[in-house]
């Protein structure tokens, strides 16, 4: 079966760096879109970033443009989320997500997702 496992997570203080992991089984991860989303109480899962089966492109949300970066390896079934000055507000559980879909950032896009990982982003 099909498996997310994303790792990496932590608490880090304002301006740190982080970079978390999601890696793939059980799918065809060299051809899937690879998304990334975030969550909190309450609130529903909110788009981060995609990245398309070869790398070439990727699209992030406004609230992170500029200070996180995608990119992937598929020889290792693994897509990398780099999390540069996080800020309080970037805490969250981070939920990674493949597609057989070529883009998209809406939720229904994806197929299969990942249990999450907790970030906190001390003040």
């Amino acid at each position: 079966q099909v498996q997310l496992v994303e790792s990496g997570g932590g608490l880090v203080q304002t301006g740190d760096s982080l970079r978390i992991s999601c890696t793939a089984s059980g799918l065809a991860f060299s051809t899937s879109l690879m998304g990334w989303f975030r969550q909190t109480p309450g609130k529903e899962r909110e788009f981060v970033g995609y990245i398309v089966w070869n790398g070439l492109m990727t699209e992030y949300a406004d609230s992170v443009k500029g200070r996180f970066t995608l990119s992937r390896d598929n020889a290792k079934n693994t897509v990398y989320l780099q999390m540069n000055n996080l800020k309080p507000e970037d805490t969250a559980v981070y939920y990674c997500a493949a597609s057989a879909e070529i883009a998209g950032s809406r939720v229904s896009v994806y197929n299969y997702w990942g249990q999450g990982t907790q970030v906190t982003v001390s003040p």
